[in-house]
């Protein structure tokens, strides 16, 4: 039965063996994985996956593409989850997941944070996403592609681009050159926010208008001595700060609560 792309869902589709290819080698799937594909869409990873590993788990929002993927593969090999993983609760799968995907442009970026509450339960995840995404996520400080993906996904994961896919590797092709990713969660990290919240809060904030200076981004809740007493310079802009800067702010934000009921009100 052919499948006509919906756009809503974001689908398009792999069809190059090559890369198809490339991508298993990055994975390197061992046969008692615990494995987690998101988005299998007609199985062009799918199909291949299965005949190394001993069991693979899909999860699948478009209810045809998930009754055509039932039909075509074995229920012994095959868990099927007809679900949206924006929603999907990936710790019920048990621990040291790997997780890979084509996912969908439209939701790779709200799809990246929900993944990365269960950091705890992941071994690793590879992704195809957009390459425009791909360089937000491994960018360094002060350059441009630099900003809150960046600083919220490199407090949680090591990253690196694994290679670079051309628009004529899909089905329909995209008007954008796509990127395959290795993300790791850390499992020591250097630096760790006493309260995660106040971290995303304080990334939030610093990048709400990038082109001021930390000084008024972040004025709700750090004043001039505040800036002293953790040494960083007021005048620089989010842009410029590392992961462990960003730490050291939420931290002494944190610090602050109990004399300043909410520090990020004026």
């Amino acid at each position: 039965m052919r499948h006509i792309p919906r756009k809503r869902f974001g689908q398009n589709f792999l069809v190059d063996p090559q890369v198809v290819a490339n991508i298993i080698q990055a994975i390197h799937p061992q046969k008692n994985d615990r494995l987690v594909e998101i988005g299998p869409g007609l199985g062009a990873l799918t199909l291949p996956l299965l005949l190394l590993l001993d069991h693979l788990y899909v999860v699948e929002l478009d209810r045809d593409l998930v009754e055509q993927l039932r039909q075509k593969t074995p229920k012994d090999k095959l868990t099927v989850f007809s679900a949206d993983a924006l929603k999907f609760d990936f710790s019920a799968l048990g621990a040291n997941l790997r997780v890979i995907g084509n996912l969908p442009y439209n939701i790779s970026t709200p799809l990246l944070f929900h993944l990365s509450k269960y950091a705890a339960s992941i071994h690793d995840m590879h992704f195809m996403l957009q390459k425009e995404v791909v360089d937000r996520m491994i960018a360094l400080p002060s350059s441009h592609d630099y900003g809150r993906l960046t600083v919220m996904l490199q407090y949680s994961f090591e990253m690196e681009q694994v290679c670079v896919v051309s628009p004529e590797s899909f089905q329909p092709a995209p008007k954008v050159e796509s990127a395959i990713v290795r993300m790791l969660p850390f499992r020591q990290p250097d630096h760790v926010a006493n309260n995660e919240k106040v971290f995303a809060h304080v990334v939030s904030s610093a990048f709400s208008q990038r082109r001021k200076t930390l000084r008024n981004s972040l004025s709700a809740c750090l004043k001039p001595a505040d800036f002293a007493a953790i040494d960083i310079d007021p005048g620089q802009r989010a842009e410029n700060l590392s992961v462990a800067q960003f730490v050291a702010i939420a931290n002494y934000v944190d610090g602050i609560r109990s004399a300043i009921p909410n520090p990020f009100q004026s």
